[in-house]
């Protein structure tokens, strides 16, 4: 069995009115929201997305698919914790996450903390395995014409210890 395992994912979700933006748990003031049949957090879907990645163990469409009444406006850290135990099942604990959140606005460098923290307590990890990143499309595209967002993710998962 291989010591270290590295999982991607991807998430893009369109801006909607009366919604909240939610990312990475952390409800951030905005004009629009994500829309989405959960809470849309585009962070925790590609996060989890790498997490289940890693090991090959499909996607959060295949555990938690949209057309479920039982995951309607739910909480994506459910989605989140979901992931990590499966990973933790198959003997392999969090190395590191690193993601970047691309979008126009609203502007994130005054959330990344408490983001990272919030992301870091729904694991039981450190804060310093979890790197959040924002960054823009510099005005292409649909990120860039502020029709939505999206997100890219890492994450690393070491055999474990015990």
């Amino acid at each position: 069995m291989q010591n270290f395992r590295i999982g991607f994912g991807y998430d893009v979700h369109r801006f909607a009115e009366g919604r909240k933006l939610i990312l990475g748990g952390v409800e951030i003031p905005s004009e629009k929201g994500l829309l989405g049949h959960s809470d849309a957090d585009a962070l925790l879907h590609a996060i989890t997305d790498a997490l289940l990645g890693a090991l090959a163990l499909g996607d959060i469409g295949k555990h938690f698919p949209d057309t479920s009444a039982e995951n309607k406006n739910r909480e994506s850290s459910d989605f989140l914790k979901y992931a990590y135990e499966l990973v933790k099942q198959n003997g392999y604990e969090l190395g590191n996450i690193d993601a970047t959140v691309v979008t126009e606005k609203p502007k994130l460098l005054p959330y990344v903390e408490q983001i990272r923290k919030n992301i870091a307590g729904v694991l039981d990890v450190k804060v310093e395995q979890i790197s959040i990143k924002a960054t823009t499309s510099e005005k292409m595209g649909f990120v860039g014409e502020g029709e939505g967002l999206k997100v890219y993710a890492v994450a690393l998962v070491e055999k474990g210890t015990e």
